[in-house]
């Protein structure tokens, strides 16, 4: 019923930037909650920042002050901007958003597959 598809990754020197985008598409009625997590080398996969539909974001202590998370409801969008990144940044970054279909009203949790994001020192 619905898409996922991240783009914006790829490999940055320490204290570089990226921008990630993920676009949701499919039978969507409206997206509730846009999130990004990250699944490093080895650890579990966490909770980076996430955005409500209203635009209240909140950010994994880890990246306050350098990412911020936005989101473009026209385009079922929604972005990480990375800023001063870390090697401990390093990671598959996965979109995630919790979706009000338009079958039924039902909702939704869906996972995009990942994009590698890796921070050389």
């Amino acid at each position: 019923q619905v898409q996922l598809v991240e783009s914006g990754g790829g490999l940055v020197q320490a204290g570089g930037s990226l921008r990630l985008s993920c676009a949701a598409s499919g039978n969507i009625f409206s997206i509730r909650t846009m999130s990004w997590y990250r699944q490093a080398p080895g650890k579990q996969r966490e909770l980076v920042a996430a955005i409500s539909s209203g635009g209240s974001s909140n950010y994994a202590d880890s990246v306050k002050g350098r990412f911020a998370i936005s989101r473009d409801n026209a385009k079922n969008t929604v972005f990480l901007q990375m800023n001063g990144l870390k090697p401990e940044d390093t990671a598959v970054y996965y979109c995630n958003v919790y979706i009000t279909l338009q079958d039924n009203r039902n909702v939704g949790s869906y996972w995009g597959k990942g994009t590698l994001v890796t921070v050389s020192s």
